[in-house]
């Protein structure tokens, strides 16, 4: 894989970009209790997780430009290293089957043998990969034969209570990945938090970065600039 594959891998990941929807999935308010019910230890504060809701986007909201491109939303070396950091602070992905599918990949960079002519990945993709290896996944998807990574659940149905709980017991925080599956989230009133990475490029349409139809008053909690243009923005729900 190259250097460029690796890194719209990590867009995919924190910018949380690619689960359109699609008739195999939909929300239910079926019971999803397996997951959710497994004993975790709190954190000794008893502090219950956040939810929180990533996206990589430009100037004018956009995750994808009109022809499905995001090659100007590249990380370098020091957003990506940024990125990394708080993916430590997540301790499950919550993801639809295209985001899955998508971040896959990331459990087998690093363990792979390069060819002589063939750059291995930057150590910034080689953490990440690490990072990602150790995280808990859940997959929502009825067309989904089965996850093909360890510590991964795959889930036919999505279950808002669910995931109160889950955020109840959680000793670190949850991820949702994916502007569609997203939007039922914010409707359940389950996201705390949101991250914008915002790119310094205007491409005018395409696929927004945040769901459509749901409107939510947020608090600014901190935002990082950095070398490249790129601002990330905190945020958190009121």
């Amino acid at each position: 894989m190259s250097l460029g594959s690796r890194r719209c891998q990590i867009i995919a990941v924190r910018c949380e970009l690619f689960v359109p929807a699609r008739a195999g999935w939909a929300p239910t308010s079926a019971a999803w209790t397996a997951l959710a019910s497994t004993p975790v230890l709190k954190d000794p504060g008893g502090i219950v997780a956040k939810l929180v809701y990533t996206a990589i986007a430009s100037l004018d909201g956009f995750i994808e430009d009109e022809d499905g491109g995001f090659a100007w939303a590249m990380p370098d070396p020091e957003v990506h290293a940024y990125v990394n950091d708080l993916e430590r602070n997540v301790g499950t992905h919550l993801y639809g089957r295209r985001m899955y599918e998508t971040m896959a990949v990331w459990q087998t960079v690093g363990l792979e043998s390069a060819g002589p002519d063939t750059p291995g990945p930057a150590p910034e993709e080689l953490d990440y990969a690490e990072v990602w290896r150790a995280l808990d996944k859940v997959v929502y998807s009825r067309t989904l034969p089965e996850v093909r990574t360890p510590r991964t659940e795959l889930r036919r149905e999505f279950d808002p209570q669910a995931i109160h709980r889950l955020k109840e017991t959680a000793d670190r925080d949850l991820s949702v990945s994916g502007p569609d599956l997203a939007q039922h989230a914010f409707a359940a009133g389950l996201v705390d938090e949101v991250h914008l990475y915002v790119f310094p490029v205007v491409v005018g349409g395409g696929k927004p970065g945040l769901p459509r139809g749901v409107r939510v008053w947020l608090t600014l909690l901190d935002e990082r600039r950095f070398g490249n243009g790129v601002v990330h923005l905190r945020y958190a729900r009121r």
